[in-house]
């Protein structure tokens, strides 16, 4: 994540965690460290999986002390194994104690994302589709899941409702008809962006493609269903793929020839990667 971004808005996510975790100091910590002490703990890897984060992990510690240092032995993107040693985080024990968890669970959270695309990404090697992720995001996390999803190898849907035209079922009946929305979004989005439609059968599809839709996403739509789809398309808009997809059809979906395939999953369905801080040791 590039440093503006991080000042800007991931310090204060960062923040909100750290208070909610101890907005009225660590109990524990103060019991056994009363006053500052050097220390060192290791960032140890509990199950094999694909690192994202660290900047995050890293960002937790240095909010709490600037004097915190984190030397870390990968790098974002790498995959690492069970009981793989991961880094070192140095600095004052009550920081590393009171920051651990709130650490941990940015770092794990995006880490077991990142897992669950690398390995949806890899059932498209060979083919022209796109893996992307969708909204399906935690409140207040999006920065950090589709960040995870990009280090795993998939790509960025629509970041928020202002950044494209995204016409699905409850549009499409508020307009009165899918070509009614996208001329309604043709005159009040700005010239750069998007319209792509939600079309759930044959005949949103012929709508949807003669009101100029730029992407018409066939949702849940049967494998038989998307062939046809995408033959009436013949190339006049991108088509996109969505609905229940997991590691088991993903590819079955991009061998049809669609452009993008989205899945919620990324974010919504992703375990964590399990990871721990321990062997603490004073210096």
């Amino acid at each position: 994540m590039n440093p503006i971004t991080m000042n800007l808005v991931a310090d204060d996510i960062i923040r909100f965690a750290l208070r909610e975790d101890m907005n009225a100091g660590d109990l524990s910590t103060e019991s056994v460290c009363p006053g500052p002490r050097k220390a060192e703990v290791q960032l140890i890897a509990k199950a094999s999986g694909v690192i994202a984060g660290l900047d995050v992990f890293e960002r937790t510690f240095a909010l709490l002390d600037p004097a915190t240092s984190f030397e870390a032995l990968v790098a974002d993107g790498d995959e690492v194994t069970a009981g793989q040693l991961l880094g070192t985080v140095r600095g004052d024990a009550r920081v590393l104690l009171s920051g651990e968890r709130v650490a941990l669970n940015f770092l794990q959270r995006m880490s077991g994302i990142a897992t669950y695309t690398h390995a949806m990404a890899k059932e498209l090697e060979g083919t022209k589709t796109m893996l992307v992720d969708t909204r399906k995001t935690t409140p207040g996390l999006r920065i950090f899941e589709k960040a995870a999803v990009e280090t795993g190898g998939g790509h960025n849907h629509r970041y928020n409702l202002s950044q494209a035209v995204m016409l699905k079922d409850n549009h499409i009946g508020a307009a009165g008809g899918i070509t009614a929305a996208v001329a309604g979004a043709r005159a009040h989005a700005p010239f750069v962006c998007t319209v792509e439609v939600e079309c759930e059968t044959m005949d949103m599809v012929r709508e949807a493609l003669d009101a100029g839709a730029d992407i018409i996403m066939l949702d849940n739509m049967t494998r038989e269903q998307m062939a046809e789809a995408i033959a009436v398309i013949g190339g006049r808009a991108m088509v996109e793929a969505s609905g229940n997809v997991d590691a088991g059809n993903i590819r079955e979906l991009a061998d049809l020839g669609v452009d993008i395939i989205s899945s919620g999953a990324l974010t919504h369905s992703a375990p964590i990667l399990d990871l721990s801080l321990k062997h603490l040791r004073l210096l």
